[in-house]
C-alpha cells in the first residue's frame, strides 16, 4: 500500500501533532540546562521553571507604581490594534475585489494600481505613517491595513474571476442587477475565501503591529518585548511570545470554526 494512502488513526495523529512541540521542549530544556550548568547567571536560554513563575508573576501581579497587570493591559491594547486594522482591511479588500472582479472598467482602473501596492515593504513606510499620522493609535492601525489589503484583494478579486461565466449568465437571464450579482452570486462564493484570506493574514498582521509598537508606544505587547530586551529579561520576553503565539493560535481557531460552521460546503485544509 502506498503511503499516500495511509491514513494515521486518532491516537497516532494526536501523538504526531504533540511530537514536534514535546521534541522543541525538550531540546530546549537541555540546552537551557546545559548553559546555566556552565554559568548560573546566563540569561539567554532561562529555565523551563522560571518561565512558568514568570508567566505565573506577569499573569497576576500588577504593577508596583499603578496596580495594573501589565500583561493584560498590553493585550487588550494590542488586540484593539489588531482588530481595527485586519477589520478595515478585510471590509476594504472585499470591496476592491467584488468591483475589481465583476466590474470591467473597475478592473482596469485598480487591478494594476493594486498590484503596485502589493508589492511595497509596508516596514518601509512606517516613517512616513509616522510622520503623516502621528505616534499614536492610527499610524499602527494604518500599517496593518497597507500591509494586507492589496495581497487580500488581489486573491478576491481572483476569486470572484474564478466564478463559473455561467452563473452570471444565468443571473442576468433572469434579470438581476449588478448589485444583485454581486450581492446573491459573487458574495456568498468570496466569503468563505475572506475568511481564509483573514487567517492567512494574521502573521503578518502580528508582525506589522508589534513593529510599530515596538518604535512608538506605551503600551502594547511589542512595546514590552523591546522594553526589556534592554535588560536581557529573556524569560519575560518568552513568556510574551508564548503568549502571542497562543493568540494567534486562538483567532485562527476561531475564525475555522466560524468558516466550518458557516460554510460548510467551502471546508478545506487551511
Amino acid at each position: 500500500m502506498r503511503l499516500i494512502n495511509h491514513i494515521p488513526k486518532r491516537p497516532a495523529a494526536v501523538f504526531l501533532t504533540a511530537l514536534p512541540f514535546v521534541l522543541v521542549f525538550i531540546a530546549y530544556a537541555i540546552g537551557s540546562e546545559i548553559r546555566l550548568a556552565a554559568n548560573p547567571s546566563d540569561k539567554l536560554l532561562p529555565a523551563p521553571s522560571t518561565i512558568w513563575d514568570t508567566a505565573h508573576r506577569l499573569f497576576t501581579q500588577g504593577d508596583r507604581r499603578t496596580g495594573e497587570i501589565l500583561l493584560w493591559k498590553d493585550t487588550w491594547a494590542s488586540l484593539a490594534r489588531l482588530a481595527g486594522g485586519v477589520g478595515i482591511a478585510a471590509v476594504v479588500s472585499l470591496t476592491l475585489g467584488l468591483l475589481i472582479g465583476l466590474l470591467p472598467y473597475a478592473r482596469s482602473l485598480l487591478s494594476g494600481f493594486v498590484a503596485v501596492l502589493s508589492m511595497v515593504p509596508p516596514l518601509a513606510l512606517l516613517p512616513v505613517l509616522f510622520i503623516v499620522f502621528g505616534l499614536g493609535e492610527v499610524s499602527k492601525v494604518v500599517l496593518i491595513i497597507i500591509g494586507i489589503t492589496p495581497i487580500m484583494t488581489r486573491d478576491l478579486a481572483q476569486r470572484v474571476l474564478d466564478i463559473p461565466h455561467e452563473q452570471m449568465v444565468k443571473a442576468q437571464t433572469l434579470g438581476a442587477s449588478s448589485l444583485v450579482i454581486a450581492l446573491r452570486v459573487a458574495l456568498p462564493q468570496v466569503l468563505p475565501r475572506l475568511i481564509a484570506n483573514v487567517r492567512l493574514s494574521l502573521g503578518s498582521a502580528w508582525l506589522f503591529l508589534i513593529a510599530a509598537e515596538a518604535v512608538a508606544s506605551n503600551v502594547g505587547l511589542g512595546y514590552r518585548i523591546f522594553l526589556v530586551r534592554r535588560y536581557l529579561a529573556m524569560d519575560v520576553i518568552l513568556t510574551y511570545v508564548i503568549w502571542i503565539t497562543l493568540l494567534a493560535f486562538l483567532l485562527d481557531w476561531i475564525l475555522k470554526t466560524i468558516s466550518r460552521k458557516a460554510f460548510p460546503w467551502m471546508e478545506a485544509g487551511l
